[in-house]
């Protein structure tokens, strides 16, 4: 039975499994400890790896900008320091004599939702995530779509507010800034210093105050899905990150893009991610089938 080795590389966590049969099995999460440094995350992915036995692929979801040719990290920002140049491929067939895929976490959770989630059934569609950032994948045909550089999907750089834009600084008035995770609780800390996180603001949706810092971080959100509608004419978007579990958002977002787009962009279908943080290995484990010669 073929086995599936798979990684999930974030700042603050790694997930791990194996695949055997379609199965995941022994799925595990573990802190990264990555301000260690990069060379440290690689050591401590090899010994989470080798706690698995024998396997015949390693597929890798990663944080940064990936070059999949490669199996490399082409940008990372310093949440894991040093992480930019980090040839993972080449180390870790070095190490396990397996092939090796290698992805961004976002490309790799599209992945994971086209196969076995909320894009089944859809052979085009994009996946939006909401979290620190904002992040994105465009998938055509049932392939990730990856630019002339790799970094295809960076949704949260699109440009929302003009006015707000300074020169030097590449995220000032963008989406990520504005409609991410992070943007909705500085909002809310602003109105009261005990919203600390999304859980604490929608205990309190029902509060007028509350509701209203919602309801314009949504109209946020909404601008950008208007902008990548009008260009892709997707037939679905996918919704991922924790905060969009709350019904309130999707119910909203979907009602608020039908008002906004024209008539005939107005079948898309948005739904909400339904695979939650296991995306990723999934789509890891799914490319890391990939490598091996069925």
């Amino acid at each position: 039975m073929v086995r599936i080795a798979a990684l999930d590389i974030g700042g603050t966590s790694i997930k791990s499994g194996v695949w055997t049969g379609g199965l995941a099995q022994e799925v595990r999460e573990q802190d990264t400890n990555a301000k260690n440094g990069a060379a440290y995350v690689m050591e401590r992915a090899k010994e989470i790896l080798r706690s698995y036995g024998s396997f015949d692929a390693i597929g890798i979801s990663t944080a940064g900008q990936v070059n999949p040719q490669e199996g490399s990290i082409l940008y990372a920002n310093e949440n894991i320091p040093g992480y930019t140049g980090m040839k993972i491929r080449e180390i870790m067939e070095a190490e396990f004599s397996v092939p090796v895929a290698v992805e961004n976490d976002v490309n790799a959770a599209a992945i994971g939702e086209g196969r076995f989630g909320a894009g089944m059934g859809s052979d085009d569609f994009l996946c939006v995530t909401y979290g620190t950032g904002v992040g994105g994948a465009v998938v055509i045909n049932q392939e990730v779509y990856r630019g002339s550089g790799f970094s295809a999907g960076e949704f949260g750089g699109i440009l929302i507010h003009p006015e707000a834009s300074r020169e030097g600084e590449p995220f000032s008035g963008c989406y990520e800034t504005c409609a991410s995770a992070t943007a909705l609780v500085a909002r809310a800390k602003a109105l009261d210093e005990s919203l600390t996180n999304g859980r604490r603001i929608f205990e309190r949706l029902s509060e007028p105050g509350v509701q209203a810092l919602v309801d314009c971080w949504i109209d946020e959100i909404v601008y950008g899905l208007v902008s990548l509608i009008h260009i892709f004419n997707p037939s679905r978007i996918v919704l991922g990150g924790g905060v969009m579990a709350q019904p309130y958002i999707l119910e909203q977002v979907q009602k608020k893009v039908k008002r906004r787009v024209m008539p005939s962009f107005s079948t898309v279908d948005i739904r909400q991610a339904q695979l939650g943080n296991q995306a990723g290995l999934l789509g890891a484990a799914s490319l890391g089938a990939g490598m091996l010669p069925f």
